[in-house]
């Protein structure tokens, strides 16, 4: 799945266990102005290292798997939980990119004087 949003906020790498670690990315989405939604994705393991160079304010879209599972807790009560697992993300153009063009505009050949000293 994918979706198109502006980076809230990116926060540090936790340490959950001895050999899993997590990042979690918080991104606005605007489908209606007037209610934002605010969506929670983890990267998990070397995922990670993705949110690196994402800062709050970026657009981005982001790639990820939705995930589903029940919990039982102590009195025998089930419960489920849905995450969404980052696996890549794109910054999108615009988004801090230079304000230089990537390539030349065009001449404007209007301007040139009338006398032409071209042969032909």
């Amino acid at each position: 799945m994918e979706i198109k949003g502006k980076v809230h906020e990116v926060a540090p790498t936790v340490q959950v266990t001895d050999s899993l670690k997590k990042r979690e990315l918080i991104l606005e989405y605007i489908e209606n102005p007037q209610y934002p939604e605010y969506l929670k994705f983890e990267a998990i393991q070397d995922r990670c290292n993705l949110l690196d160079n994402v800062k709050a304010g970026d657009d981005v879209e982001v790639f990820f798997n939705l995930k589903g599972r029940p919990w039982t807790d102590k009195t025998g009560k089930k419960s489920y939980f849905n995450s969404m697992q980052l696996w890549k993300i794109n910054l999108l153009a615009g988004a801090g990119a230079a304000s230089t063009p990537e390539y030349a505009p065009p001449a404007d050949i209007s301007s040139t004087p009338d006398e032409d000293d071209l042969p032909f």
